[in-house]
C-alpha cells in the first residue's frame, strides 16, 4: 500500500471511529511505529486530524460537536489523570457527591472507588461502570435515567427530575469549553440542562477541566466562572489564562504532571 493510501485509510478509520491509536494501525497496516507516526504527521499537518499522545483523534470544530467518549479519552491522558488523583484528595469519607459525564470525571471515578462510605450520584455510564465494578458494599450508586448521549451521558427531563429531588455536599463538573464571557460550557443543549440541575443540587462546585478547555466555546452555558468554587486544570496552562482564571474563580488548582506519576 502506498503511503498516500494508507494515510487515505487511517483518516476513514479516525472519522468513522472519532480516534485511532497507533498500535492498532500498526497492526491494522502490518507498517512500523514511525511509519505511522509520520503518517499522522502529515494528516494533522494537513488539518485533518489532532495528534495526540499515542494516537490521533478527529478534528473538532463547531460550538455543537459533541465527540464519542472513546474519542475524548484518547486526549490529554496524562492531564485528565493528573486532574483526577488532585480532585480524589478533595473528597471526603462518607460525603455525597455527583459526577457529571465525561472522560476526566470517568478517570476521577477509579480514584474515588477507595473512599469509602460514599453516596455517588451520577449521569454518566461509564462512571457508574466504575464503580459496579469495584463492588464496594459501603458505597452507593445513583444512576440517574434519560436520553443516552455520544459522551454516554443521560440527558433530558427524566434524568433533571431525579436530579432536582437530591441534594449532594459536591459536584465534579467535566467541561467541553470555558472562557470569560461563556463561562463553562457544552455542545450539547439537554446535557447542559442536566448539568445545571447537578449545579443547582450541589453545595459546592469542583470544576475539572484541562488546559485545551481554555477558550473553547459550546453551544450551551451550564454555569459562570464565578460559580466554580475550585477549578483544577493542568500544568499546561499558560500564566495569563491562570492570571484570568485565578480572578474568576474561588480557587484555581493546578495539577502537576509529575504528580500523577505511579
Amino acid at each position: 500500500m502506498l503511503a498516500q493510501q494508507r494515510q487515505q485509510a487511517i483518516l476513514g478509520l479516525v472519522r468513522r471511529d472519532g480516534a485511532v491509536r497507533v498500535a492498532d494501525l500498526v497492526r491494522t497496516f502490518g507498517v512500523s511505529d514511525m511509519t505511522i507516526r509520520r503518517d499522522l504527521e502529515v494528516l494533522a499537518d494537513r488539518g485533518l486530524l489532532d495528534k495526540v499522545h499515542g494516537g490521533a483523534t478527529a478534528v473538532a470544530p463547531g460550538s455543537t460537536e459533541e465527540p464519542g467518549f472513546a474519542a475524548k479519552s484518547a486526549r490529554q491522558q496524562a492531564e485528565k489523570e493528573a486532574i483526577a488523583r488532585h480532585a480524589a484528595a478533595l473528597v471526603q469519607p462518607g460525603t455525597a457527591i455527583a459526577l457529571s459525564a465525561g472522560t476526566t470525571t470517568w478517570a476521577l471515578a477509579h480514584h474515588l472507588t477507595e473512599v469509602p462510605e460514599l453516596t455517588v450520584v451520577t449521569n454518566s455510564l461509564p462512571v457508574a461502570e466504575v464503580f459496579h465494578r469495584s463492588v464496594r458494599s459501603d458505597q452507593t450508586i445513583v444512576l440517574t435515567g434519560g436520553v443516552r448521549t455520544p459522551s454516554d451521558a443521560l440527558v433530558g427531563p427524566v434524568a433533571v427530575g431525579a436530579i432536582r429531588s437530591l441534594n449532594v455536599d459536591l459536584l465534579l463538573l467535566g467541561v467541553h469549553g470555558m472562557s470569560t464571557h461563556a463561562g463553562f460550557t457544552t455542545p450539547n443543549l439537554l446535557e447542559a440542562e442536566t448539568d445545571r440541575a447537578l449545579v443547582t443540587a450541589a453545595r459546592q462546585l469542583i470544576v475539572l477541566a484541562d488546559h485545551t478547555k481554555w477558550g473553547v466555546i459550546g453551544i450551551s452555558t451550564i454555569a459562570q466562572l464565578r460559580d466554580a468554587h475550585v477549578l483544577i486544570s493542568d500544568a499546561g496552562m499558560d500564566a495569563t489564562t491562570r492570571d484570568i482564571l485565578g480572578g474568576h474563580v474561588g480557587e484555581l488548582i493546578i495539577a502537576e504532571p509529575m504528580a500523577a506519576a505511579r
